[in-house]
């Protein structure tokens, strides 16, 4: 008999259409069944059929869900194509990872729980909350002194914060000469000017910054010592301590962008050796998601005040759900897990990088989420931009990251988190075709 497919159809189409969320309970069986007029056994035929398709998912005593819908599967790559291989945003996500996530929630969605949950909470959270980031951002025999720790929204917010409680409008910003892009967003919506700063192979040069410091003042200065993105460095201790004694003796504040540290904690920050002189921020987009994240500081005693300011001014403080969620997934070891993960499906990709354009100048440290390549000559950025996107492949030149014309290096950022292992290494293969061919020959096409 065929009607249970023609219901099945029927619930699809709702599903297709929006009607049916992601998420969503069905009814019942029995109750499905009277609303339809069918027989209870052909009811159970349709929740099958529905679960056989991969529409819904059936949860032992809680009944059957709407199921998100799977990405759709990465372009073959062998010709040009209207499909997209996203290696311009840097996402990553490892297997297991949603079960994780929403095995640690659950608990905090019971009426009693919840209750407290969404009662608001400022910048400064709760005690409990700020012990548990402390442990959170440790690393390398350095841990924060959960007093000095605020909560924003997200890390973007905590950058936006810690540049308002530091920087004046009109105000100068050192920044490494290639930096993070929406820093440079954030500056200017904020009505700072950014100084690009020399970087060498071992990151932000000290020098650099206190001679532009002496030759003009620099109220502060942005950085992201460990696993710079876009170039994938990262500072030696010897190097941070240096750059320590640099900032003690300016006077000048830095803020230390440690969002990607997760993936290498053997180095201590920035904020280990000049405490008084550094706002660390940090959040939980890269090691866990972006649409469930919290945003860390930590703040020098003395600046406290005006980043709790701040914060509260521009509404960044954080959810207290989003913040109790993250207390809980770390508390649990969910954290800790789904970190591990990323630590090994990160090297994982470094070495499908390093197969595919091995041949290449391509420098990606091997705990990294990111490549960066200085392409081969003839190609330039803006061209190789160009060709990769007709083999539908997004990746993002070197101008993005620069601040204005100080430095544009031939060369494009890959970011290796997004897409599926196959597709990456399918897309990789084809990057490094379009590096050995003629820009003429191929633009040309």
């Amino acid at each position: 008999m065929e009607s249970y497919r023609q219901v099945a159809d029927e619930v699809a189409a709702e599903i297709a259409a929006g009607r049916l969320r992601p998420g969503d309970r069905l009814p019942p069986q029995r109750d499905f069944a009277r609303r339809r007029g069918i027989a209870n056994s052909t009811a159970a035929r349709v929740y099958a059929e529905l679960t056989r398709r991969g529409l819904t998912v059936g949860e032992v005593g809680r009944g059957t869900f709407v199921r998100a819908s799977d990405r759709r599967p990465g372009p073959a790559l062998t010709e040009p194509s209207d499909s997209r291989v996203d290696l311009e945003l840097n996402y990553p996500a490892v297997p297991g990872q949603a079960r994780l996530l929403g095995d640690g929630i659950r608990q905090l969605l019971r009426p009693d729980v919840l209750e407290s949950s969404v009662r608001p909470v400022g910048a400064a959270g709760t005690s409990f909350a700020r012990d548990v980031a402390a442990g959170l951002l440790a690393r390398a025999g350095w841990r924060p002194d959960p007093a000095r720790v605020l909560f924003a929204g997200n890390g973007r917010q905590a950058i936006a914060a810690a540049i308002t409680a530091l920087v004046p409008p009109g105000g100068r910003l050192g920044v490494e000469e290639l930096t993070y892009p929406v820093l440079k967003a954030i500056a200017g919506r904020l009505g700072v000017t950014l100084v690009p700063l020399t970087v060498d192979e071992a990151g932000l040069v000290p020098d650099a910054v206190e001679s532009t410091a002496r030759k003009t003042p620099l109220k502060a200065i942005y950085l992201q010592p460990t696993l710079h993105n876009p170039l994938s460095l990262s500072m030696p201790v010897e190097r941070r301590a240096e750059l320590a004694g640099v900032l003690e003796r300016l006077g000048v504040h830095a803020i230390e962008d440690t969002i990607w540290s997760f993936l290498r904690d053997d180095l201590p920050p920035l904020a280990a050796m000049a405490p008084e002189h550094t706002i660390l921020v940090d959040s939980l987009s890269k090691r866990l998601a972006p649409g469930l994240t919290v945003g860390f500081a930590v703040v020098p005693r003395a600046t406290v005040p005006a980043m709790t300011a701040a914060l509260h001014s521009a509404g960044s403080a954080p959810m207290r759900f989003a913040l109790e969620t993250a207390v809980q997934w770390a508390t649990d070891g969910i954290v800790a897990a789904v970190t591990r993960g990323k630590q090994r499906d990160a090297a994982d990709r470094q070495e499908i990088a390093i197969r595919h354009l091995g041949e290449f100048a391509v420098r990606g440290d091997p705990r990294s989420y990111s490549c960066w390549w200085e392409l081969p000559p003839p190609w330039r950025a803006d061209t190789f931009v160009a060709a990769a996107a007709r083999y539908g492949i997004a990746v993002t030149p070197a101008a993005a990251f620069a601040v204005g014309d100080h430095r544009r290096p031939n060369a494009v950022r890959l970011g290796l988190a997004s897409p599926p292992a196959e597709t990456l290494a399918r897309a990789l293969t084809t990057l490094a075709g379009i590096a050995r061919s003629s820009p003429d020959d191929l633009l040309a096409e």
